[in-house]
Parts: C-alpha cells; structure tokens; sequence
C-alpha cells in the first residue's frame, strides 16, 4: 500500500491517530467526574481513585496474561490494592506501605497453589503490578486529603492535561524529529517541546493562583510533570511492546484501556506529591 503524502486524507488520518471525537468526549467526561468528586466534597476523589486502581489492576494483569501468559495474583492484587489505596487515608504513606507488604505476602502464598514453573516471573510481575497501580495511586491520595487537596490535585491534573494538550498540538503541526522512534515512533521532540510549553504555563497559573506560593515556581513544578508524564508513558509503551499488546484494554473510546489514560499520571502522581510538599508545604 502506497505511503499517504501531505494534503491526502490518509495522511491526515495518520497524523491525528484515534478517533479524536471519542478521545475529547472521553476526556471531557472523565474531566467532569473529577472535577464534581473534589468540588462537592474532596475526599469522594479517594473513591474515584479506588476505582480507578480496581479497574487499572484488572487491565494490567489482563494484558499481561494476553500477551505474554504472565498469571498475577489478581484476587490478591485487587483486595491488595484496595487497602493500599483506603489505609494510605488515614493512615498516611505508614498505611500503604503496611497494605502493600500484606499484599506483597499474599502474592507469594497465592502463587505457590500452582507449583514452581514460572513461579519468579509470575512474582516478579504481581509485585510490578502491585507498585505500578495502586502503590502510585497512594500518592494522589496524599495530594487528595491534605487540607489544600482540590489545588493540590487539579494542579498535578492540569500539568498533565497541558502536557498532552500541548504535546500533540505541537507534534501534529511541527513534528519532525522522533524521540524514541523504537519505543513510540508518534512522540517528537517538537511535541515535547509543545508540552513543556503549556505545562510550564499551567504550573505557574495553579502554584499561584490555586496553591498562594510564587509563581516562578510554577515552571518549574510544571516542567517536572511533564518530563515525569512523558517519561510514563514511554514506560507503558516499552511494556506494551514487550508482551506484544497494542492497548492495555478498549473500556474508553478513543483511548483504549483506562491504563493507557494512566500511564503519564501514575508516576507524575509521586512527583507532584514530592515537589508540591517542598514547594507548597501541607499545613
């Protein structure tokens, strides 16, 4: 089959990716819940994180048995994951360190029911899944229940937000020199450059306007996320690419699975929660 050149409706197919109309109206609806959940009262955004750590833990272990038959301990990961992402409420990073130990136990007795073949891999993938998920997740519940959680959160949301809003702007208009072409052949360093732009300028708006500290921080923080955001996604790329997956699940039109929504806000989720605490100190 021929290559689209410019000007063909291939070629604009080809440069836009998805279904863009089911991509904004997924993000505008996911947006929407977000946004009522830390409005209304801010710690019902914890239940929405506890869902999302349900539904995530689901698809990852799901892709993985898919593409490489990689068997987690998914009854365990999911109960697991839950008490992770509750206790580290009131209990603080104390909590989800003791939840994800337990975790982390029940993994290895749950394994051991089927013998040793494959017993390290299996392991090695349900701690991965227990780390990457709800461990992670933990983190926004940190940003969540500290007296300034709704700025604190819909800084780290809006970071990412610029960050892919600016990043595909930019790399559909100007990209021209790939990034990681064996990893993610789409990503361009005129794209990186687009969403250190508009993260940059969110960073500085949310630190000054949402958060009271000076603004001249905000580039910074906003900086940080998105080098955090795109170094996530990258990650589920090289995972993807490694048990020979093309999405994580199909929950979300436009988008695929719920995990492939998460992969830039899972890490940026610690980042945002460790550069705000120095920056912004909780009361």
């Amino acid at each position: 089959m021929p290559k689209p050149v410019r000007g063909q409706k291939g070629y604009k197919r080809s440069r836009l990716g998805r279904n863009l109309v089911a991509a904004i109206a997924v993000g505008v609806g996911l947006g929407v819940i977000i946004l009522l959940s830390l409005l209304i009262q801010r710690q019902g955004f914890v239940l929405v994180l506890a869902c999302v750590t349900a539904v995530g833990t689901w698809e990852l272990a799901g892709a993985l048995r898919r593409g490489a038959d990689i068997r987690v301990s998914l009854p365990v990961l999911l109960v697991g994951g839950q008490a992770v992402v509750w206790l580290s409420w009131p209990f603080g990073l104390y909590g989800a360190a003791v939840a994800l130990a337990a975790t982390v136990l029940g993994c290895l007795l749950w394994r051991m029911r089927t013998g040793a073949a494959q017993f390290v891999r299996d392991i090695s993938a349900s701690l991965f899944v227990a780390v990457y998920v709800p461990l992670l997740v933990a983190f926004a519940v940190q940003l969540t229940v500290a007296p300034d959680g709704v700025g604190r959160v819909l800084t780290f949301l809006l970071c990412v937000v610029a960050s892919d809003v600016g990043g595909y702007a930019a790399g559909v208009v100007a990209g021209r020199h790939p990034m990681a072409p064996t990893i993610s052949p789409k990503k361009s360093w005129e794209g990186f450059a687009g969403s250190l732009v508009a993260g940059m300028a969110a960073g500085s708006l949310c630190i000054g306007l949402m958060l009271g500290a000076p603004w001249y921080w905000g580039p910074l923080v906003g900086a940080l996320l998105v080098a955090t955001a795109t170094l996530g996604d990258l990650v589920e790329s090289l995972v993807k690419r490694d048990i020979g997956v093309k999405d994580m699940g199909n929950l979300l039109p436009g988008h695929g699975g719920l995990m492939d929504r998460l992969d830039s806000l899972l890490p940026t989720a610690f980042v945002a929660w460790a550069i705000l605490g120095i920056v912004v100190p909780v009361a």
